[in-house]
């Protein structure tokens, strides 16, 4: 049988238990379980509502709101009525959540309760639970369209950290591509997903779409915290999980919930969307020993399929993403054009996006032969297994030296008392821009900013070392858990700025 979906919002198979669980929902506090019927059926009603209102094919529908149920059944409903979601990260500032829901010309919000009063003036907003939301419903049969080559599906819209977000096209048979590709591995239908990560990121989005397809019970959660994320995987033998670095650090600062819950049901770790150091990745083994670990890569613009294992079968090594996927072309591109074994990662798939929404300003990152520039920085080994070494964009130079943060971050990491690390650039009179650290330290163990710049200069060269080093309770996040530099960079400057210079 070839692979059966054709639309994106429509990953079901009815011909499967439709009794299975496909939801098991902790938005309310106490655990909802939703079939794939009930699923199913709800995706409908909120197609044929999204109709009844009026909506034409190819028109936007804002989703602002934390995971839950009604969220992933208002963005499948969309999708199946030919409709495009437009998922808002609810943690932007409310003048760029304004800016989000009106560039995409979003007809209507569905929002949560907590984030009704995020919805800009003037937009019509419907609440999940409300008694509006119970009278937009449609219940019924629906017939998904099929749609066009190309069609859009979504919008994402990245962070916008260095500028106005980009509302990034994603068509349904780009991401379909995805669905097809993941499914081509191991039988996982008897996995159990835990899902934490933001469903308006491509991390949690993509995973939901492949439990969909997979026929995967998911325990969703509305948003990530720690200890309710140790407790859901002790509660439900959670089997897979997934998230980005921070989140995992966070949750294995909680060693009290590690070491008295049952989390010998995790047979899965999979860690994406920034570098792993050996310390987390170390830290993660001893708290899940029964788990196979991926340490995975991707881009909002070309999506999660991009490495993989190795042909020939040699182990992939503990820090690679791994070797080149088959189904994908890639490329490192050095600073003075030439391909090799380091540089920036250009990347070619069925799975790129088609552009940005509304940014005729903005020169697409694609080359004249059809490769995604990523801006991502990779080395690759003798074996052709590639490692993440930072974002282009994330370089900066200390006295003519350039340097990745994620570089000092690993040295910081092999540290026995450090639990996780952020490194920023601040300017520096003499050096131009120096770096500055922060860091978490391990429960228990003492540690100074003098031991810390110590070992640093004995493990990396003497320009990369943290030139000051400041000590948090935890390192702040951004709304795609990833952590907050932005907040950081301002933090050290104002620390800074009356420091003498070139240390």
């Amino acid at each position: 049988m070839g692979f059966p979906f054709r639309n994106l919002g429509d990953l079901i198979d009815r011909g499967a238990d439709l009794a299975k669980p496909a939801l098991i929902d902790l938005a309310g506090g106490a655990a909802r379980v939703v079939s794939y019927g009930e699923l199913d059926a709800l995706c409908c009603a909120v197609a044929r509502g999204l109709l009844r209102r009026g909506l034409k094919r190819g028109d936007r529908v804002g989703i602002l709101a934390g995971n839950s149920t009604e969220y992933l059944a208002t963005l499948y409903g969309a999708q199946r009525a030919g409709l495009v979601p437009v998922p808002v990260n609810w943690r932007f500032p409310a003048a760029t959540v304004e800016y989000v829901l009106r560039d995409s010309g979003a007809a209507v919000v569905f929002c949560d309760t907590a984030r009704l009063a995020a919805v800009p003036e003037g937009l019509p907003a419907i609440g999940f639970g409300s008694t509006d939301w119970q009278g937009f419903l449609d219940p019924g049969a629906h017939e998904t369209i099929v749609p066009a080559a190309a069609e859009p599906a979504i919008f994402l819209y990245t962070s916008g950290s260095t500028g106005r977000p980009k509302g990034v096209i994603l068509s349904h048979q780009s991401h379909l591509w995805v669905v097809e590709q993941r499914l081509k591995g191991p039988d996982i239908s008897r996995e159990r997903c835990l899902i934490a990560a933001p469903l308006y990121h491509m991390n949690g989005l993509a995973l939901a779409q492949l439990a969909s397809a997979a026929h995967i019970t998911v325990v969703l959660m509305p948003q990530f915290d720690a200890r309710g994320y140790l407790h859901a995987i002790a509660d439900h033998q959670v089997t897979w999980i997934t998230g980005v670095p921070p989140m995992m650090a966070m949750l294995l600062q909680h060693q009290d919930l590690v070491g008295s819950l049952d989390l010998a049901s995790v047979r899965h770790v999979r860690c994406g969307s920034a570098p792993v150091s050996p310390a987390l990745l170390a830290a993660i083994r001893r708290a899940f020993p029964n788990a196979g670990f991926v340490n995975g890569y991707g881009t909002t613009e070309a999506g999660p399929v991009v490495f993989g294992p190795h042909p020939q079968k040699i182990p992939t090594p503990p820090l690679s993403v791994g070797y080149a996927h088959p189904a994908v072309q890639l490329r490192l591109r050095a600073a003075d054009g030439t391909l090799g074994s380091d540089g920036v990662l250009e990347q070619k798939c069925p799975g790129q996006m088609n552009g940005y929404w509304n940014r005729p300003d903005l020169k697409p990152p694609m080359t004249e032969d059809g490769f995604y520039i990523t801006g991502d920085v990779f080395h690759r080994d003798e074996n052709g297994f590639h490692y993440v070494v930072g974002r282009v964009d994330d370089m900066f130079i200390c006295g003519g030296e350039n340097i990745f943060p994620s570089e000092v971050e690993k040295v910081l990491d092999t540290h026995p008392a450090v639990e996780q690390s952020a490194v920023v650039p601040v300017p520096d009179d003499i050096k131009g821009t120096k770096p500055v650290a922060f860091v978490v330290k391990r429960a228990g163990v003492a540690v100074d900013e003098a031991t810390l710049k110590a070992h640093a200069l004995a493990k990396a060269p003497a320009y990369m070392h943290p030139r000051r080093v400041w000590f948090l309770d935890a390192l702040p996040l951004a709304g795609t858990n990833k952590v907050d530099k932005n907040a950081l960079v301002a933090w050290a400057k104002e620390r800074t700025a009356a420091e003498p210079s070139g240390e």
